[in-house]
């Protein structure tokens, strides 16, 4: 697709030949259409996403992070990572956040056999379609004071409550929750981690339409939904544990190293195609852009080094990563913006055909919606306000 090579002098002869491999497979398996959509960035049809995550599931490539009886892979930590990161630089959908790195793990850690035997193999393929019931109106940041309530009533429990920025809930079957079950303890003694389907009785899901125009998130509503006491996952009580077990889960990659050099990519090629490159201060921006993701890789494998020293607990030093990930992100969103000027403000909308539209469409139709969409990747993970206080407390012992 036309882009610079990612770096990788520090890696082994074997690691090397590993992300080889992995960048052929992308190029070769996932269908051509689909990437230049994400490389465009256009948004995706729920059919492009599970087109992509069977394919990736077909070949073993879906769960990584999995047991292996569940399919996942035992690879060393740098091999996750240059999965990762060629797979994002080669503009490819990562596996489903939700399934894959959210609710697939917890399942396969604390859900009894039956629970495992009757969603993991559908969560890898994404037959199910999960989406995440965490953050509320009241509780976001501050996710432990939520109140939505699960009440036992015999074999069931009745929930009652609301749920905001729901990503992709509109394609979701199943919902993962974080429910009040005990309102006497303490907040975060009294949460419990509930699967839901969507088609249950007394649940609405409505759309959030973003400032890009786009529905990508949305608000769900219970209303005394049923939901049998056997979709509890765990103890009940124990959900807080869980919870913090999932988003140790969800950070991983989120600074999304690969995508923002393939955005630099773009850039650089854009930039010289219409003579921007020419401009000494635009260029040594996309330069120091490339410097600062160099440095945050380096940092990023320095963490992958130290990997077997956490004991299976998160590295605080992974909240650098997502501060600084997402900043970069940001950056290159504006960077686009800049490169496209009063073009991109006359072309906010979606191009019907990305694969066979010319690239000044693409570009201008794109630079607008990923600048007005990047600014959620500073809030969404723990948001930078947050990952500031755990460094500060963590880390310089504040």
């Amino acid at each position: 697709m036309g882009k610079t090579e990612p770096s990788g002098g520090y890696l082994s002869k074997e690691d090397q030949q590993f992300r080889e491999e992995m960048r052929t497979f992308f190029q070769e398996n996932i269908p051509a259409e689909i990437r230049a959509k994400v490389s465009a960035g256009q948004p995706l049809a729920k059919q492009d996403f599970v087109t992509s995550q069977r394919i990736l599931n077909a070949h073993g490539l879906a769960v990584l992070n999995w047991p292996l009886e569940w399919g996942g892979r035992d690879w060393t930590p740098v091999q996750r990572y240059l999965f990762i990161e060629e797979l994002q630089f080669n503009a490819v959908p990562l596996p489903l956040q939700f399934n894959c790195f959210m609710v697939g793990p917890v399942i396969a850690a604390f859900g009894n056999q039956a629970q495992k035997e009757k969603f993991l193999a559908r969560t890898a393929n994404l037959d199910d379609w999960w989406c995440q019931g965490f953050s509320e109106p009241n509780a976001g940041s501050d996710l432990a004071s939520l109140t939505t309530r699960a009440v036992r009533d015999g074999d069931d429990y009745i929930v009652n409550g609301q749920k905001a920025w729901t990503s992709y809930g509109q394609y979701a079957n199943w919902i993962f929750c974080l429910v009040r079950t005990d309102f006497e303890t303490k907040k975060q003694k009294g949460i419990s981690f509930l699967l839901i389907d969507l088609d249950t009785p007394g649940v609405e899901m409505r759309p959030i339409i973003t400032m890009d125009g786009r529905h990508e998130v949305n608000e769900v509503f219970f209303t005394d939904a049923r939901v049998p006491v056997e979709n509890l996952v765990g103890e009940e009580n124990r959900g807080w544990d869980y919870a913090k077990f999932l988003l140790a889960n969800e950070r991983s990659g989120i600074a999304r190293i690969g995508l923002s050099k393939e955005r630099v990519a773009r850039i650089r090629r854009r930039a010289k195609d219409n003579g921007v490159w020419d401009d000494p201060l635009f260029r040594s921006e996309v330069i120091k852009l490339e410097i600062e993701l160099k440095a945050l890789e380096v940092a990023q494998m320095q963490i992958l080094a130290r990997a077997g020293e956490s004991q299976g607990r998160p590295d605080p030093a992974s909240s650098i990563l997502k501060l600084r990930g997402s900043q970069l992100q940001q950056r290159a969103s504006e960077l686009l913006m800049e490169l496209e000027g009063v073009a991109a403000l006359r072309a906010p909308g979606d191009v019907a055909d990305p694969y066979h539209a010319a690239e000044e469409q693409l570009a201008a139709a794109a630079a607008l919606n990923n600048y007005l969409n990047f600014r959620k990747v500073s809030i969404y993970g723990g948001s930078n306000e947050i990952q500031k206080n755990i460094i500060a407390k963590t880390i310089l012992n504040l």
